[in-house]
């Protein structure tokens, strides 16, 4: 069997990441059955957890960090009565506590607060580095170093169902937010400790209500042919759905290729223009400030 031919290859997939798999893996597998040059993903997702994992091929890796920086939706289950060493079901329990009795109103009371702006620390067991080490690495070794609080924003907090010693808990929240810090901070704040269970990430804004697919749907769909496939994947610009538009005639583009900058005197705002040709291609990101319109980020065709 011959090498596989790696094609350039640009849009954005929503991966429906399975349990047990490393965003990494996903990545990859998604990037051998496209057969795609280039992919990255943005941001990653505990093996515990599944649901969407943006991924972006080619030149849709130029706009994936609008997605490293969009609101996520998530669910959640918390476990309650001890905690975890790595803060999910993959690490050891510890420090059983009996669970307070807790009428509704009074989590409530408790749950309202970790709505909105909330200061958190960061887990051990995660991607950010100390003095170029990953904290996964560290605390694998036994090291905990201390780690700076950090402010996030959670804009909903609700709990969906509620057992004897669970809570399944429904979170939107902004970038950096780290939801076993969150479960962790819940179950200390009820008194009785707490672990994530489970966890699914439901969307990545804007992709709320957009389809995901599985690796194993993606496969099915391989099997009908590459056309069919590739029909999985969105356009660049479906990840800058907030940002306001600017078409350009050829010589405008061309000027821009150059690094040359454009006049619109009466264009005062300063803001980030999606640019697009005359027949709806789109190009990439310019910066209109003052006037003068200048290259953000071209993308190469």
């Amino acid at each position: 069997m011959g090498r596989r031919k790696f094609r350039p290859l640009n849009g954005i997939l929503l991966l429906d990441k399975a349990l047990g798999v490393s965003s990494n893996k996903a990545l990859q597998d998604a990037r051998f059955l496209f057969a795609a040059e280039k992919a990255g993903h943005t941001g990653s997702l505990d093996p515990l957890a599944t649901g969407m994992l943006p991924v972006c091929f080619g030149e849709a890796t130029k706009v994936s960090a609008f997605l490293l920086d969009s609101d996520k939706h998530y669910v959640t289950i918390a476990t309650l009565g001890m905690v975890s060493t790595t803060g999910d079901a993959e690490g050891e329990m510890i420090n059983p506590r009996p669970i307070p009795p807790l009428p509704t109103v009074e989590l409530e009371t408790i749950l309202n607060g970790f709505r909105g702006g909330i200061r958190q620390v960061p887990p051990m067991y995660s991607a950010l580095k100390k003095d170029g080490q990953p904290l996964y690495k560290l605390a694998r070794k036994g090291v905990e170093v201390e780690r700076e609080a950090r402010a996030v924003t959670i804009h909903s907090l609700t709990v969906l169902e509620r057992t004897e010693n669970t809570l399944t808990l429904d979170v939107v929240c902004s970038k950096g937010t780290y939801i076993r810090s969150l479960v962790e901070d819940i179950g200390e704040a009820i008194g009785c400790g707490a672990y994530v269970t489970m966890l699914r990430r439901e969307s990545v804004s804007p992709f709320e209500g957009h389809v995901m697919y599985s690796l194993e749907a993606l496969r099915a769909l391989a099997e009908q042919g590459r056309e069919v496939l590739d029909a999985a994947l969105m356009p660049m610009d479906e990840a800058l759905t907030g940002l306001p538009s600017m078409v350009l005639d050829e010589a405008q583009i061309l000027r821009l290729r150059q690094g040359q900058r454009l006049c619109y005197p009466e264009q005062t705002d300063c803001q980030l223009m999606k640019i697009y040709t005359e027949v709806g291609e789109f190009i990439g990101l310019a910066q209109l400030e003052k006037g003068v319109l200048s290259v953000k980020r071209l993308l190469a065709y």
